[in-house]
């Protein structure tokens, strides 16, 4: 029996040893689905933290319920360790680690490398391996499939190499990592045949792709569309600032056109780790190939300045009531990067705060989901909301949590600089609006 056939069988009849490296917000949740799908699942991370976690089935991830998490570790079908030897006993695994960008706005592949490093070690026939963390075109092919092929393991034969980009949308009630369509691409056709074959177990859509370098693309193409378009709204925001033009209204209006629009919507800069962040991937990789991502540059530049604008929109919303931003109190409203979660990740919250900060300004924030803080060194914590819009000069609506009581606060606050549109439909000269 050939490898294909012996891995294959496995996964038909869910008897595979499913392995998860990085126990995140992309990785714990994948291995709750092959769990619920009755396989069992051994989860690794570097934290320890994270590892007594997960095997006291106390789940640290928004879309994860403690309940679900606890009962799959109750019946055995999950696991944690910080242990990389368990690769010897695992038939398949996903690498589901961070891939941050350096200050130099080029990747950061330490994460990938260590990761493949210790699965080396283990590595053994008949596995297939998935790489999950978002890249750029080419990583899989190479720099993982050289760590991993050997005289005596030869891809396609030995063993099978794919890419499937992760999807995850924190906060999203309606999809989730069960039923957003999962796109996988191989080193060859079988290996994309044997990823396809995995996912299609736990997962409700999986798409097939030609390659690796395919499904790296899809990924950046998907966030580099977000970005672009968000950078576009922003850039209005910027011009009907000048003219005295609400372009929360003008974007409504447009998107009741029944074709080709798109509404997208400014704000106070981006946030998260994907949107931010991936396509500079993508720009970085170009540059190598000689071509200029010109769209990404400059809806990076404009998508970064949106912080200082709105910075400079308290100040002068603070000016035109006769105060100086030096010495006010600027209440924050919503510190993670979006509505209905818990991660600060890139938040353009926390730069806010910064450059108000360094303004003079005496700063305060609420967040029901981030009760803590760490900015220049010191622990900030959350107060209530209510409580601050009463004492506060001016209160800036950074993240539209459904959780605030947006009535409230207005009754209770001086001034309202609104980078949401929070306050649709309210009309009141305590509101400025992005």
């Amino acid at each position: 029996m050939t490898q294909v056939e012996k891995l294959s069988a496995k996964i038909s009849s869910r008897q595979a040893q499913v392995g998860v490296i990085g126990l995140g917000y992309v990785g714990l949740p994948l291995a709750v689905e092959f769990a619920k799908a009755g396989f069992t699942v051994t989860g690794i991370d570097v934290l320890q933290s994270k590892v007594d976690l997960v095997n006291k089935g106390e789940s640290y991830i928004q879309d994860i319920p403690t309940e679900t998490l606890a009962a799959l570790v109750k019946s055995g079908k999950i696991k944690a360790t910080t242990d990389f030897s368990v690769v010897a006993q695992l038939d398949t695994i996903d690498i589901c680690v961070p891939t941050p960008l350096r200050k130099t706005k080029d990747p950061d592949m330490s994460y990938i490398v260590s990761a493949c490093q210790e699965i080396a070690q283990h590595f053994h026939e008949g596995m297939l391996v998935v790489l999950e963390s978002t890249t750029y075109p080419g990583t899989t092919d190479e720099l993982v499939l050289p760590m991993l092929e050997r005289d005596d393991l030869k891809v396609d034969e030995d063993f099978f190499l794919c890419f499937s980009p992760e999807r995850v949308d924190p906060g999203n009630a309606k999809y989730q990592t069960v039923n957003i369509p999962k796109v996988v691409g191989g080193i060859t056709a079988a290996c994309t045949t044997m990823g396809a074959l995995f996912y299609a177990q736990a997962l409700e859509t999986v798409v097939p792709v030609s390659s690796t370098k395919v499904a790296e693309m899809v990924k950046l193409l998907e966030n580099t569309f977000r970005m672009i378009n968000i950078g576009l709204a922003n850039e209005m925001a910027l011009m009907c600032d000048r003219m005295g033009i609400n372009v929360w209204e003008v974007i409504e209006a447009a998107a009741t056109k029944p074709f080709g629009f798109m509404p997208f919507y400014p704000g106070p800069g981006l946030g998260g780790h994907c949107i931010p962040i991936d396509p500079f991937y993508l720009s970085w990789k170009t540059k190598q190939a000689g071509i200029e991502a010109r769209f990404i540059e400059l809806a990076g530049y404009i998508n970064g300045q949106m912080p200082h604008f709105v910075v400079d929109k308290v100040q002068n919303a603070l000016n035109d009531h006769t105060k100086a931003l030096k010495g006010s109190h600027v209440h924050i409203l919503g510190m993670a990067y979006k509505k209905v979660i818990d991660d600060v990740r890139e938040s353009p919250a926390l730069d806010i705060l910064h450059l108000l900060k360094q303004r003079g300004a005496k700063l305060t924030y609420s967040d029901p989901f981030v009760p803590r803080i760490h900015l220049d060194g010191a622990d900030i914590f959350a107060q209530d909301a209510n409580a601050m819009a009463k004492v506060a000069d001016c209160v800036v609506i950074t993240t539209d949590h459904t959780n605030f009581n947006y009535a409230e606060v207005l009754a209770n606050a001086k001034l309202i600089v609104d980078t949401r549109n929070a306050l649709k439909g309210v009309v009141s000269d305590k509101i400025v609006r992005l």
